[in-house]
């Protein structure tokens, strides 16, 4: 029982890291990368479809993106869904290309942008920290249950706190890279 509550507790807390690991993807820097566009989805013949599944995604420089549809007809629906996709982006045609440049970082945009880090950063802590009561929770209900002793209760809750550290500090690395990568200029 108590290693398949330790093993769950891991694979959930490792969930959370990397779903934190996806929020900070979508926090832009002055660098242009490709997984910027993955969560905007363009109307594709009445469906909402990623912009990824019916065009090709390049970098032309560090500050362009090229976005290539598939099909000619696709180029201004994919225009307009990456320039409604609220991500402070402008988009031009120029031929089969959507060119993407990335505009330059204000530091006051920097600095609001690390505050949205932050607060994603918390929201992962709390929801390891979540994990760890949920796990602490039912050592106890088996303690009662007398399903296992309290040494081992013990020794297992130990255990959960260990990898509640490591989890939080994965999250204080990513956040501290993070971090140096927006405030590079």
């Amino acid at each position: 029982m108590i290693p398949d509550l330790k093993k769950n507790t891991e694979a959930r807390m490792k969930k959370s890291i990397e779903a934190f690991k996806g929020d900070l993807a979508k926090v832009r820097t002055g660098r242009a990368h490709t997984g910027m566009l993955d969560h905007v989805s363009v109307d594709y013949y009445g469906a909402p479809t990623l912009i990824s599944q019916v065009a090709k995604i390049t970098l032309l420089d560090a500050r362009t993106i090229a976005v290539t549809p598939f099909e000619k007809k696709m180029i201004q629906p994919v225009e307009k869904a990456i320039r409604d996709a609220d991500l402070g982006l402008n988009p031009s045609t120029q031929g089969d290309t959507i060119r993407v440049p990335m505009p330059m970082l204000t530091e006051e945009r920097r600095k609001e942008l690390a505050k949205v880090v932050h607060k994603e950063a918390e929201a992962a802590r709390v929801a390891v920290r979540n994990l760890r009561r949920d796990a602490n929770n039912s050592l106890k209900e088996a303690l009662k249950k007398k399903e296992v002793s309290e040494n081992d209760e013990r020794r297992a809750q130990d255990d959960v706190q260990k990898l509640t550290d490591r989890s939080i500090a994965e999250i204080d690395r990513l956040l501290k890279e993070k971090e140096a990568e927006l405030m590079a200029v």
